[in-house]
């Protein structure tokens, strides 16, 4: 090989380590696929990203608006028809930049009295809140782009359902992420 076409993919090569990766909607979906808390996989993006220093998730509710309770939603819960039921409607933020807006209907009495009252109380979000209960999450639906509830710039929108470890549902969720996510101008670090 001459020097000339070795300097050439030299150059190259350096010039491909340089450039930051391009952030696609793939890359934010297999975050979101990797954790059962949109919390804890909105955080890492956050924080990979750089979107906020420190990479802190808090939910801001949104006020005067709510989703119609879908139809089949106390079935889906497993719940009677008389049992209590709350509602969060949020968006979530990393630093000042929204990154979902989330509709969640849970079941108060699967909580704990002090999760409950964190939920009606603060700005701390349901994934954090509901932690340490080990829930899993069953993903019902996604949707590239915006679902009934979400804002029509929407993204992505997913469905899904969040269990405790013996299998009963505690939330059903309706999470609707913007395309803030996407627009990041520095390249991805490492996760710590």
């Amino acid at each position: 090989m001459g020097s000339r076409h070795y300097s050439a993919t030299l150059t190259l090569a350096l010039a491909a380590c340089a450039t930051p990766q391009a952030t696609t909607l793939d890359d934010f979906e297999a975050t979101l696929a990797a954790q059962d808390s949109a919390t804890v996989a909105l955080t890492r993006w956050c924080d990979a990203h750089g979107i906020a220093d420190p990479a802190e998730v808090r939910a801001s509710p949104v006020v005067g608006e709510r989703v119609a309770v879908p139809p089949s939603l106390r079935k889906t819960l497993q719940v009677s028809a008389d049992a209590p039921l709350g509602y969060r409607h949020v968006r979530l933020s990393c630093g000042g930049t929204v990154l979902s807006e989330a509709h969640n209907w849970y079941v108060p009495g699967r909580l704990t009295p002090e999760m409950n009252h964190t939920l009606e109380n603060t700005d701390t979000p349901f994934g954090r809140v509901a932690g340490p209960l080990g829930f899993t999450r069953e993903r019902l639906a996604s949707l590239r782009g915006a679902a009934p509830g979400c804002p029509e710039a929407t993204i992505l929108s997913h469905r899904a359902i969040l269990r405790l470890p013996d299998g009963r549902p505690i939330s059903a969720l309706v999470e609707c992420y913007t395309a803030e996510n996407l627009a990041i101008s520095r390249p991805a670090r490492p996760a710590r």
